[in-house]
């Protein structure tokens, strides 16, 4: 600092940070429009005649830090930031990608053009899914929920409402259970909904949790067709027993 740079003929006190900003706005004011020794003009006229039209408006968010990083996509099409999941077009399974991630915000670029963007979440247990990435045959689990598929097995019969029920508790996650509900209402349109209660009935004929790969074996080899013979009762099973009577072993009637 050069020598008489902001000196004062007396000390001056401040007794708040409001009073000591007021008085370094006035000294700034005056050290900007102070001329300069060795050219015409000041720092303030320099400014508004030479720098001032080149200023451009400030961003209308802050400037945010971004971590940059990478990925293959998977069949699931998802992507995995910090605690989350989130969706891309699955058009882009196998391709690499370039991951942007801010403390808002998360973008997935591939070749340089954007091609996914979700608001961050600190924490999700479900995948984010944007309809829009997902093929057209997966999109209609986004519809499905346990309510509506107990509400639809309740129509087919008990035996398909206590397999729908038992493939919706079966997992750690409720919803781990939908894709196996939905391919049983699959079975009930192809093999109709009176021979699906009739393979569920089978199926739990053997083990109180069947999986759908049962209930499937059941309907294509046509099982669920047959009926299951009755044992016959020992009342039933005596009619067919000794008939010769107690005169054969005395020796019969002569």
């Amino acid at each position: 600092m050069k020598p008489g740079f902001w000196q004062h003929s007396e000390t001056e006190s401040f007794f708040s940070f409001d009073e000591l900003n007021y008085a370094i706005r006035e000294k700034l004011a005056e050290f900007n429009s102070r001329n300069f020794q060795k050219k015409k003009g000041s720092r303030l006229s320099a400014f508004l005649e030479e720098e001032k039209e080149y200023l451009i408006p400030l961003p209308n968010e802050p400037y945010e830090t971004a971590v940059w990083s990478s990925a293959k996509i998977q069949p699931d099409y998802l992507i995995t930031v910090g605690n989350c999941k989130y969706s891309v077009p699955y058009e882009y399974i196998w391709k690499k990608v370039d991951i942007r991630s801010t403390e808002n915000c998360v973008e997935v670029f591939y070749q340089g053009n954007r091609i996914a963007s979700h608001v961050r979440r600190r924490y999700e247990k479900d995948p984010v899914y944007i309809p829009e990435h997902m093929p057209e045959n997966h999109r209609k689990f986004l519809e499905y929920n346990s309510e509506s598929f107990i509400k639809w097995a309740e129509n087919i019969g008990t035996c398909t409402l206590l397999v729908v029920k038992t493939f919706l508790t079966m997992h750690k996650e409720e919803k781990q259970g939908y894709k196996a509900c939905a391919s049983l209402m699959k079975l009930a349109d192809k093999y109709s909904t009176h021979r699906l209660e009739s393979s569920c009935a089978k199926a739990l004929s053997y083990t109180p949790k069947p999986s759908l790969k049962n209930i499937t074996t059941i309907l294509k080899n046509g099982q669920d067709t047959v009926k299951t013979e009755q044992p016959k009762s020992r009342k039933e099973s005596s009619s067919y027993g000794i008939t010769r009577g107690a005169a054969y072993y005395n020796g019969g009637a002569k």
